[in-house]
């Protein structure tokens, strides 16, 4: 079982540590930078992903400021934890972090390197539906959250 825990100082070093496959670090921003850009960002979460005692990667979300929707800025799983379904299961612990949220808008947004296949089906067996190229070039996939007529 997953869990998030959020980045601090007792933990921001071992997740900095963490990595990628050698041929995806092209395709995501290092955890440190991530890591120092969520101090820049007010109202986003970076926090850990957990699997019990392990540490296994990372995500950054929060309420963009430019367009007010959820993004998920980052998320990654460290190498050696790849291809056990951590990134599926993170994914959906997100969101619903997200959808419980009072600022939850009626949809989440993410941005992924055109070549990253792994992500690309990742998010869409969560339900993203790609939206085309972004002008700064990540493909952008979007998630409509269903309400339900108590949450409207």
């Amino acid at each position: 079982m997953l869990y998030l825990k959020t980045v601090d100082k007792t933990n921001w070093e071992a997740c900095a540590a963490l990595k990628p496959k050698q041929e995806q670090e092209r395709l995501i921003a290092s955890n440190l930078y991530s890591i120092a850009e969520s101090q820049f960002l007010s109202g986003f979460s970076s926090m850990a992903i957990y699997r019990e005692e392990s540490m296994v990667g990372y995500t950054l979300f929060g309420v963009d400021p430019d367009d007010q929707n959820y993004w998920i800025y980052r998320l990654m799983i460290d190498q050696q934890y790849q291809g056990k379904g951590y990134g599926a299961q993170a994914v959906q612990m997100i969101l619903n972090q997200i959808q419980g949220r009072a600022d939850c808008t009626s949809v989440c947004l993410i941005g992924y390197h055109p070549d990253n296949g792994a992500a690309k089906r990742v998010y869409e067996k969560a339900g993203f539906t790609e939206q085309g190229l972004a002008p700064w070039g990540e493909m952008i996939a979007k998630y409509r959250f269903i309400r339900s007529e108590k949450n409207e």
